[in-house]
């Protein structure tokens, strides 16, 4: 199989999308001429040309509220923010609009588009640029919210979103563009809503999305070599979540840490907890940890921003600590 990035697994998915159906468009902030703040829309002007690759202002309510009218006359768009952060100025598109049309409707108008871009800390990019975004989209009713973690995974889900009558909210790692992995030249689409064991292991369960599944296959490495086998479910879609997975991995494994990347309060993490207390309570031989970003906004030196973030050290210490070895 192929080995490329994740930029290039999402640049294969618009390519191949776009080719296949002539009512998929990309719009964007510097998504044509420019070819994409990373890089992801790369060649895709020059293939398809400019009224399918739209290059915009600075104007995210604006354009991501063409791209709900568009939906609602046929077109497939797809919004691409340079990153989520500035998907602030475009909520009342993304929540009031796209995720209650169909709703509001009565089931008159289906919402086939997709909103996409980086998503998380990068490095050293602050308060106001290095937020994670999932938690807050997945409180929606009528958004679908993935995660991929693998080029594998991006290029297949991106291709399912795109191919959904849904608004699917498509968060990419902002520091995975450039890691690899293999993915097949074959077509291929991933289901949404599936998790996936990224690792086999049957001491305790790491539960995971998007960059966070580094870090939790890591750790499980480091671990095994204490002898300690972790299972490692990378959960890619966050809504909808595939609960049986959950369960049947902590059943199996019977003890459970989360490893996100947002803040605590409301955060993923307490969904799954909620998930896993209610399916696995008999099966659980100790309390689920999370492991996630400090409760404060993003430092900006770097020395801070590192005792911020969620880590490998601190997944291994909340491993030992459910399998009461610390």
């Amino acid at each position: 199989m192929p080995v490329i990035t994740y930029r290039e697994a999402l640049n294969q998915a618009l390519r191949e999308e776009m080719a296949r159906d002539d009512r998929v468009f990309l719009m964007g902030e510097e998504v044509a001429v420019y070819q994409g703040a990373y890089k992801v829309s790369k060649g895709l002007l020059q293939e398809f040309g400019e009224m399918r690759v739209v290059d915009t202002p600075i104007t995210e309510l604006g354009f991501a509220g063409v791209g709900v009218g568009a939906a609602m006359v046929g077109l497939r768009p797809i919004i691409e923010f340079m990153t989520w952060n500035f998907a602030l100025l475009a909520l009342d598109q993304v929540v009031n609009a796209a995720a209650k049309m169909l709703y509001m409707t009565s089931g008159q108008f289906n919402m086939p588009m997709v909103f996409r871009g980086p998503n998380g800390a990068a490095l050293q990019l602050a308060a106001q640029h290095s937020q994670a975004w999932e938690s807050w989209l997945a409180h929606i009713p009528g958004l679908k919210v993935v995660v991929p973690a693998t080029p594998y995974d991006a290029k297949g889900l991106l291709k399912a979103a795109i191919r959904d009558d849904n608004p699917v909210c498509f968060l990419e790692g902002e520091m995975l563009y450039n890691t690899k992995g293999e993915v097949p030249e074959e077509e291929y689409v991933i289901p949404i809503g599936k998790a996936e064991v990224k690792r086999e292991g049957d001491h305790v369960t790491l539960i995971s999305h998007g960059k966070m599944v580094l870090t939790a296959l890591q750790a499980a490495d480091t671990l095994a070599k204490e002898g300690i086998r972790c299972e490692v479910l990378d959960l890619r879609t966050v809504r909808p979540m595939d609960v049986e997975a959950i369960t049947a991995s902590v059943r199996k494994t019977n003890r459970a840490v989360v490893v996100e990347e947002g803040w605590e309060v409301c955060g993923v993490g307490a969904q799954v907890v909620d998930y896993v207390q209610r399916t696995c309570f008999d099966y659980l031989d100790a309390p689920v940890l999370r492991v996630h970003q400090v409760d404060a906004p993003m430092p900006y030196a770097k020395n801070l921003e590192k005792a911020a973030k969620p880590d490998v050290p601190k997944t291994i210490a909340a491993v030992k600590q459910v399998l009461y070895l610390d």
